[in-house]
């Protein structure tokens, strides 16, 4: 009986060292996306159907394994998104602001670096600024998420074969400095999707940008035709990585914007940015279904942002469907209502009436009480009763701004501050060693288990 025991024990072991790694590694990272964004965009698209609870539910909640994960950096209890994408990307929790660092400035190289090692094609990409904190931490290796030119320049040095996003943040001179060394690199520079179908799929590298340069993506909810998409860069992605390599590739995609509505405290538009989130994620499953032995699919998020309650104030209700009268992100709102107002000498009141009954539903979908008309009318007459330009504007913008709180409280969500908190973030896997995620888990064993399975 031992030895048949040893016998099977040891045919385990020798299987398991032979077991199939995967050929095509998905990183999503959900910047800001705790577990209330997750549940709060599922329980909206339900309201919408006029059901209570997950009739329709997002991709990402579907994939059979799970787990929790902490978020802490070396520095604090509550990271920033350098630290955290620090530590998604390498493995080792740094000082809140580093990038590929450690405490002591020493660098430190990311998943994405090993699999170029290894031989697999390698992409990165974002919804925001290439050289954010969240890509950024997969190539660079800078003692300040700010330096953003330094950063630009350890792009180009980490020679990834696909880069896709928000243009480089930083001064022009900079980026276009950048961007010529990138060229000298063989990178071509593809403007927006059709741009990329024409001139980009045979590229000897990959940068994919918007039409005209622009550091960030629109919100999915202020999208217009043409604009580039999460989704447009998951599948140019796919298709210009299968290319590269023979053996596979390694692909991270962030939403950043979840994070950045999340700290406007922007709630239709963070549900907005979480369903295009899930968009993206729905093309590489559509990937993993043509080779379900062949990949890996992780999504997780680098820390939770602003705070989310779902429900508030003793009010055992939500009323999540009216966040769909908000038609604009509030900063949109903003700008509109700044554009009127150049355009005529004197804006008139009813006309801010009208614009935000167009664009947030005001008076229309969502009643107003006659305080809360009374207190967005002081705003307009505040900004009229002053000849500087700055001021006004400011005061216009605080209208778009009580606008969203109030569509929030309506809809019975709230927020518990704009900035980061300590909350565990979800994690969702399927494929090819998709179990070995599960439980609590801490972000740096994310990218040690990516390498052990994958075998960088």
């Amino acid at each position: 009986m031992k030895r048949l025991f040893g016998t099977c024990l040891l045919l385990l072991i020798v299987l398991a060292s032979f077991a199939k790694a995967p050929k095509y590694v998905f990183y999503f990272i959900g910047d800001g996306m705790g577990p209330s964004h997750v549940l709060g965009t599922e329980l909206y698209m339900g309201e919408l159907k006029g059901e209570i609870g997950r009739p329709t539910k997002l991709c990402l909640t579907q994939f059979p394994k799970s787990a929790f994960v902490t978020t802490f950096s070396k520095s604090n209890g509550v990271t920033d998104s350098a630290a955290s994408g620090t530590a998604l990307a390498t493995g080792s929790k740094t000082k809140n602001g580093y990038l590929g660092v450690t405490m002591e400035g020493t660098p430190v190289y990311s998943v994405a670096h090993a699999a170029k090692e290894a031989g697999y094609a390698v992409g990165v990409s974002t919804t925001v600024g290439i050289n954010h904190a969240t890509p950024g931490a997969f190539y660079a290796h800078q003692p300040g998420r700010s330096r953003y030119y330094e950063i630009g320049k350890d792009m180009v040095t980490a020679g990834y074969d696909f880069y896709a996003g928000g243009d480089l943040l930083g001064s022009e001179e900079n980026r276009n400095e950048v961007y010529e060394s990138a060229k000298e690199q063989g990178y071509t520079i593809a403007r927006g999707f059709e741009d990329y179908k024409q001139n980009g799929k045979n590229a000897k590298k990959l940068m994919l940008y918007q039409k005209e340069v622009a550091t960030e993506l629109p919100y999915a909810i202020d999208r217009e035709e043409g604009d580039l998409t999460l989704a447009q860069i998951t599948e140019a992605g796919i298709e210009y990585l299968s290319k590269k390599s023979k053996k596979g590739f390694f692909f991270m995609v962030e939403g950043g914007k979840i994070d950045y509505a999340s700290h406007a405290d922007d709630g239709a538009t963070m549900l907005n940015e979480v369903i295009d989130f899930d968009n993206a994620i729905k093309v590489a499953y559509e990937f993993y279904k043509k080779h379900p032995n062949e990949t890996l699919i992780v999504v997780t998020a680098d820390h939770e942002t602003g705070g989310l309650v779902l429900g508030y104030s003793g009010a055992y209700a939500l009323n999540l469907k009216l966040l769909a009268a908000q038609k604009v992100s509030a900063d949109r709102m903003g700008s509109i209502l700044r554009r009127a107002s150049r355009a005529r000498m004197e804006l008139r009141w009813e006309r801010v009436q009208e614009l935000l009954k167009e664009n947030f539903g005001l008076w229309d979908t969502v009643e107003l009480t006659k305080e809360e008309t009374h207190e967005l009318r002081s705003y307009f007459e505040q900004a009229y009763a002053t000849t500087d330009i700055a001021k006004r504007e400011s005061k216009l913008t605080s209208i778009a701004t009580r606008a969203k709180q109030i569509i929030n409280h309506k809809a019975l969500l709230s927020w518990a501050g704009p900035n980061h908190s300590a909350s565990f973030v979800p994690l969702f896997a399927i494929g090819a060693g998709a179990e070995k995620f599960d439980g609590v888990i801490d972000n740096t064993d994310i990218p040690k288990i990516i390498k052990k399975i994958a075998k960088y």
